[in-house]
């Protein structure tokens, strides 16, 4: 028993800290973007073809040709709901800049698909578009520990390799398709209960994984110098025999089916994230010798691709013009009749150029929208990639910096690529436009990107 003169020390308290969650006002205020656009772009669609169709009702166009719209915009906001629940620190500007972007590639799907007699082009993509955005949310979910992405990085190389496996033996042997004469797109793709998927998606996916938790292991090894190989001092051969390997991958996608966009894809990521985490410009360099070397061998063995270099550079020539130049030359009229700022949504000609709906989806949008628009979507791409960086800047951990880095990439490999192509600076290649072109597989994992960058923010909010 305490007596007076003894100090009684008081019982420390527990204090239970409830961290209050901010509702995510700034991604809602950012939705009404997409939304709006979506509503706007559909009301001008509708009075277009009211007006085509010789009507003289001043009217609203009916409640149900909005379908779309609700539709798109409800999936949105629960997306954003759904987000406020399981990850409520994430990154609040990644999802309406891609929602921004699917918005731009369902409306030009729904304004160009009666053009080339598919009326169900622009539901199509909406219903991409929305199983998107449900596996971007599932990716969140079970995605709440990254360690069992690293942990598993071989897994997920040997799954990627599996892939691409899988495509090659499908297209040369099942569909016979393997040609040096020209492209084998059939080969990128797998038939599966009616639906077509393109493993080739998932595949860059895969390895970025494998390379942040492989480099993210090994960038010290990677940082210093093991042998010397003439002017180069490069690490010891064990630690650079998985970087070979997808190099030889990505020369092996070149061999298989003639798409150099895809091998500028894998190998971009690949020497983006080396760069990162070995802050080596020398490996740089020798790679781009190295590609470079492989791509001037492969320039000599394969007709088609001496061809494609020389319908980009006599494209204008009378023959090429309108024979095999004739898309690029297309393409390049319709960016010059969109003026600056466009001959309005539903008033131009993009069909007049082929693949309007995938390879050039960027020449009929700004033949619509001008060269304004051309410069407000490749401001949306800048924004993405800068929220992306931004992600990977913040992260605390290796692995989610040089995963968000590499994500990141693959959203800036690509837009470079096609729209280069798209404006005779290089040839044109069967990378789709991110959120924009037609395609469920390139729709689906974009948003799964999206989903694996707004956890890398939540892990490290």
């Amino acid at each position: 028993m305490a007596t007076a003169t003894q100090r009684i020390e008081p019982r420390p308290v527990r204090r239970v800290l409830i961290e209050r969650r901010r509702y995510r006002w700034t991604e809602l205020r950012l939705l009404f973007l997409p939304a709006f656009f979506m509503l706007l772009g559909l009301l001008e669609l509708q009075v277009v073809q009211s007006t085509e169709a010789g009507a003289t009702t001043t009217t609203l166009p009916p409640l149900d040709a909005y379908v779309p719209a609700f539709g798109l915009i409800a999936a949105l906001v629960l997306t954003h709901l759904a987000l406020n629940i399981i990850a409520p620190d994430a990154d609040q500007v990644l999802l309406p800049i891609a929602g921004t972007l699917a918005t731009i590639g369902v409306l030009m799907s729904l304004r160009l698909g009666p053009a080339v007699d598919n009326t169900a082009l622009g539901v199509k993509q909406l219903v991409w578009v929305v199983l998107g955005l449900g596996l971007c949310i599932a990716t969140v979910r079970f995605t709440r520990n990254l360690d069992w992405l690293r942990n598993y990085k071989y897994t997920w190389a040997i799954a990627g390799v599996a892939l691409v496996a899988i495509t090659l033996v499908n297209g040369i042997v099942f569909k016979h398709s393997f040609t040096t004469s020209g492209p084998s797109r059939d080969v990128l793709y797998i038939s599966f209960l009616g639906f077509a998927f393109q493993p080739s998606e998932l595949l860059k996916i895969l390895l970025v994984v494998f390379f942040a938790g492989y480099l993210s292991e090994n960038r010290a090894v990677l940082a210093l110098d093991g042998y010397r190989f003439g002017p180069l001092n490069l690490p010891p051969f064990k630690h650079l025999g998985p970087l070979l390997t997808v190099l030889g991958v990505a020369l092996l996608v070149i061999v298989g089916v003639r798409e150099l966009g895809l091998a500028i894809l894998i190998f971009g990521l690949a020497l983006s994230m080396l760069y990162a985490a070995s802050d080596r410009p020398m490996y740089v360099v020798t790679s781009l010798i190295l590609f470079a070397v492989g791509a001037l061998a492969l320039y000599t063995l394969f007709p088609y691709a001496r061809d494609r270099v020389s319908i980009v550079g006599n494209a204008f020539d009378p023959g090429t013009a309108s024979d095999k130049g004739y898309q690029i030359v297309q393409g390049l009229i319709a960016f010059a009749s969109g003026g600056v700022f466009g001959s309005g949504l539903g008033l131009g000609h993009p069909t007049f150029v082929p693949a309007a709906t995938t390879d050039y989806i960027a020449s009929a949008f700004g033949e619509e929208f001008g060269f304004a628009g051309i410069l407000a979507l490749i401001g949306l791409f800048l924004l993405l990639i800068y929220r992306g960086m931004h992600v990977a800047a913040n992260a605390r951990d290796d692995f989610n910096k040089l995963m968000a880095i590499g994500l990141t990439a693959v959203f800036a490999l690509q837009t470079l690529v096609i729209l280069a192509g798209n404006l005779k600076i290089m040839p044109l290649t069967g990378v789709p436009l991110p959120f924009v072109a037609y395609g469920g597989s390139s729709v689906i994992a974009n948003f799964i990107i999206i989903g694996l960058l707004l956890r890398v923010s939540q892990a490290d909010g």
